[in-house]
């Protein structure tokens, strides 16, 4: 399967993504944060926008969706329970829904915990999936509207993808996510190593998203709660790990 990725730099630290599938030329955008930079990117590969893919329905994912369209007309698919507070939907998806893009398929994932109707986007055929706000690079969302025992459900769906999996969150974060994995995690030797590689793309102007699950599974702390340093480091030996997570991330928070 034939296919192209971008990945958009948007406001301060957000990011956009474009699919775009060889065969039939069709192209998707995955959440519109401001819309000039995401014209210029198709105006200059010359690409007709086909789709729009909301993942939630923050401001700073959908703001720029009425600028994009009104030149580049596309059709709006999100998630059918944040339809009340998205911009006007032509299809509404829910858990288990099908994106049909060209001969691509996008596998619809409900990660309710940032918000309650968030949704990922899983699409096998191009080994990426579209996470946005739930599995971040070193990182989750805060939890605005969910609770940690959802978040850590969500995120469990996320960690049975394939290890190949490229994750393509919705912000650059990680420099500081990795500060703070490493204040957890100080002696995990994948994780220091990250940590130098980060430092050394971000003072390069490179993006460190999209970045592979393998990766984030040996690295990330939100998806480690298990793990028996990070459990000694906080004091939890013997907590479940539906608490462990819920004690990292309100560490983030505090961080």
């Amino acid at each position: 399967m034939s296919f192209d990725l971008v990945t958009i730099p948007c406001l301060s630290d957000n990011y956009a993504f474009l699919l775009r599938d060889h065969d039939s030329d069709e192209v998707a955008l995955i959440d519109v944060p401001e819309a000039a930079p995401i014209a210029a990117e198709l105006e200059r590969r010359g690409w007709t926008l086909d789709q729009i893919w909301l993942t939630h329905h923050h401001p700073d994912h959908i703001q720029g969706v009425e600028e994009l369209t009104a030149a580049h007309p596309a059709q709006i698919v999100g998630a059918k329970a944040d339809a009340h507070r998205l911009p006007p939907l032509d299809r509404e998806v829910s858990e288990g829904d099908k994106i049909h893009l060209g001969g691509l398929t996008a596998h619809v994932i409900e990660v309710p915990g940032h918000t309650i109707g968030h949704i990922a986007l899983h699409v096998p055929d191009a080994d990426c999936a579209f996470t946005a706000d739930s599995l971040m690079a070193l990182g989750c969302g805060r939890l605005f509207e969910g609770s940690a025992a959802q978040m850590w459900e969500s995120l469990q769906k996320l960690m049975a993808l394939p290890g190949e999996t490229a994750i393509c969150s919705g912000h650059e974060y990680t420099a500081n996510n990795a500060k703070f994995a490493l204040a957890i995690d100080p002696e995990n030797p994948a994780l220091i190593s990250r940590a130098r590689e980060i430092e050394s793309a971000r003072a390069a102007g490179r993006p460190t998203v999209p970045s592979q699950l393998s990766t984030e599974l040996e690295t990330n702390p939100f998806l480690r709660p298990a793990d028996p340093g990070i459990r000694a480091n906080l004091g939890m030996p013997d907590a479940e790990d539906t608490e462990v997570f819920a004690e990292i991330r309100a560490r983030k928070d505090r961080f």
